[in-house]
């Protein structure tokens, strides 16, 4: 049975020009490329960054490590096209069904694109095209528990606590056994501030309201309205709480067999 294409809970076409400045610019961008980096092998030729939307992350990995040859890859064609216009080398393709030969590059890195993934089967197809397109050695690089990440103990995630769902699609627990089913062994982990993002009531509930908390938050017994009108009652609305820290998890292709 062929694996569906992944089905993004927003519009990624309609987001991609105002995608950067709402989602930390700049400085996140610089610390997910310095810990993607920090990840990979020295002698590292070939990396595709997989989901890399507008290309500011792509950017820096590949301004940092000049000998390192960086592509992108992203299904929607607004993120590709921004990225193109950072002189991103990218192809417009699923996750699930890259355009490169077995076995033809030494990394992958997948940032903030797993728990977007939560048709039956996707993730551990994506991780399986992952490996699929690894040499033997080769890296797989991904964000895992990204929406967890913004979990800091504040009133926001009070009121969200129990409208949660139980289920992430890049809990690291279930992302650790798909790579490991395709030959993918635990190789590294680092953390990375999401400089930025730290939430605000107004912002969580306009967040809540246009879909983007969609891979995390299931209203119970309530409508999404009536949740963000409780997450706009919170003392300081446009306070910032504490900024995420994001975990990146380290995978390496097993010389011989398993994928």
């Amino acid at each position: 049975m062929p694996v569906p294409a992944p089905r993004p809970l927003l519009d990624y076409d309609a987001e991609a020009q105002a995608y950067d400045a709402t989602r930390g610019g700049a400085p996140r961008a610089e610390a997910a490329a310095a810990a993607v980096l920090g990840l990979l092998p020295p002698d590292t030729a070939t990396l595709l960054d997989l989901g890399c939307g507008t290309g500011i992350v792509t950017t820096r990995i590949a301004d940092a490590r000049p000998e390192l040859r960086v592509l992108g890859a992203d299904a929607s064609y607004g993120m590709a096209a921004m990225a193109r216009s950072r002189e991103v080398t990218v192809v417009l393709a699923s996750g699930a069904r890259l355009p490169f030969r077995s076995g033809s590059l030494d990394a992958v890195s997948a940032v903030w694109l797993l728990h977007l993934l939560r048709s039956p089967g996707l993730v551990a197809a994506v991780i399986a095209e992952a490996g699929r397109v690894l040499r033997p050695g080769g890296v797989f690089v991904t964000t895992v528990d990204k929406d967890a990440a913004h979990d800091v103990g504040s009133d926001i995630d009070a009121v969200l606590a129990e409208h949660l769902t139980a289920t992430p699609a890049d809990s690291a627990q279930a992302v650790t056994g798909h790579a490991a089913s395709v030959g993918l062994y635990p190789a590294g982990e680092a953390l990375f501030t999401g400089h930025g993002q730290g939430r605000t009531p107004r912002g969580a509930a306009e967040a809540l309201l246009a879909g983007r908390y969609a891979s995390r938050v299931h209203p119970r017994g309530i409508t999404p309205r009536e949740l963000a009108d409780r997450l706009e009652l919170l003392p300081g609305p446009d306070t910032p709480r504490a900024e995420p820290t994001y975990r990146l998890h380290g995978f390496v292709r097993a010389l011989r067999g398993g994928g």
